[in-house]
């Protein structure tokens, strides 16, 4: 009797759905327990899923593009045992030759890279792979699409999603379009309704990074020997931990009998996945850590993060986010999306140096300080200004007296 094994996705996941990207294996390939089969492309991360026996891919029930629920069945495969499959695996191969430059349209490359070879006109063997073994992946053919390579601009009209037309388009105008990935997609619907759900107030406050920036020369070398990155960011983890100290409403969830208020302090860090969207990995427990061991697990998740191995446990559950958009440049982003269902978010400007005036010994003085706009973004039914502020008041104290 066949011994017919279901491949499903996974039951947990971060999102409601993913996509299948990207079949790894063909039907008929045998394959050993724990092979990556195919990928899926959930809301925040890629992954592979494993062949869950040694056997031979006998179905593609869902193709590349396809939508899946948790749980779905996405094939199926044919056990074997493990001296069977071996056998299998070293016997000689009667499929076609590979040819040793294969088409767009070769068999060489799966089903997804076919697909974008057809609607992009893009030959993959044109590409430099970026997946296992230096294979091209959809990711490869759509970010060529999205740099324009040989794919000629069109003329499109555009409609808003309430149906309403906007004012046409000059008949010359040339524009192409950039199909949503799931990830981006996930980010538009939750950032829109974070702006529907919650009313946000921004409050900007100043920081001096000048004992920060003490501390960091003064320590870096020790940790840098120790494999540890001591980024500016683990300060920021630690000072808002102590502002939470002092005002923890902040560290909250709005409930309509009710506001939950966390004993833990579970902190997400933004980080930014260039094209492909932003996650929000999260630091658990961050009121036990020490700041050398705040800045390992930030450098652990931030590498995992953009190495695309994050487990899907490790996106959620946050109690409050922070929000580094002045790496990227920018001086003042505001207001900075909520990540709900969290009360607030914090966001840190660009450092730089600036002329401020301190008092010294009863004088005024010109000094050139480290300087960055730092902001907090409430919902508003969680919080007041009073309380936003005296937030802001305390992790901004934090930095500026900072102990060497």
């Amino acid at each position: 009797m066949t011994n017919t094994v279901e491949i499903t996705a996974p039951t947990e996941q971060e999102g409601t759905k993913a996509v299948v990207r990207n079949w790894l294996k063909q039907i008929g390939d045998h394959v050993k327990e724990g092979d990556a089969l195919v990928e899926l492309e959930t809301d925040k991360v890629t992954q592979e899923i494993a062949a869950p026996c040694d056997g031979i891919l006998s179905e593609i029930a869902m193709e590349d593009g396809d939508d899946t629920a948790p749980g779905a069945i996405l094939g199926r495969m044919i056990a074997l045992a493990p001296n069977v499959a071996a056998e299998a695996s070293s016997a000689p191969s009667e499929k076609q030759p590979t040819q040793s430059a294969p088409a767009a349209t070769s068999s060489y490359y799966s089903p997804a890279v076919r697909k974008a070879a057809a609607e992009h006109g893009i030959d993959p063997a044109t590409l430099k792979g970026s997946g296992r073994d230096g294979r091209v992946t959809r990711a490869d053919m759509d970010r060529a699409f999205e740099t324009g390579k040989s794919y000629p601009s069109t003329s499109v009209s555009r409609q808003p999603a309430a149906g309403q037309p906007f004012p046409a388009i000059p008949a010359d105008g040339k524009s192409r379009t950039i199909p949503h990935s799931a990830m981006r997609l996930a980010i538009a619907k939750h950032m829109a309704q974070s702006l529907a759900t919650a009313p946000q107030v921004t409050a900007v406050f100043e920081a001096d990074f000048t004992a920060i920036m003490r501390h960091r020369t003064g320590h870096r070398g020790r940790l840098q020997a120790e494999g540890v990155n001591l980024s500016y960011t683990a300060y920021f983890v630690a000072a808002s931990v102590a502002a939470m100290k002092v005002v923890p409403e902040v560290n909250s969830q709005w409930h309509d009998d009710g506001l939950e208020i966390f004993e833990d302090i579970d902190i997400g860090i933004g980080v930014a996945l260039g094209d492909r969207g932003l996650v929000a990995p999260v630091i658990r427990q961050a009121q036990h850590l020490s700041l050398e061991n705040i800045a390992a697990r930030l450098q652990d998740l931030t590498n995992r993060a953009r190495s695309n191995t994050l487990r899907a446990d490790e996106l959620k559950g946050g109690t409050f986010t922070i929000s580094n958009h002045g790496v990227s440049g920018s001086l003042l982003a505001s207001p900075i999306i909520i990540n709900q269902p969290q009360s607030a978010i914090l966001g840190i400007g660009k450092l730089e140096k600036r002329v401020v005036v301190r008092e010294v010994d009863g004088v005024d003085t010109i000094q050139i300080r480290p300087m960055a706009y730092v902001s907090l973004t409430i919902d508003h039914r969680s919080l007041d200004g009073h309380q936003t502020n005296a937030w802001l008041s305390e992790f901004v104290r934090v930095l500026q007296n900072w102990p060497q």
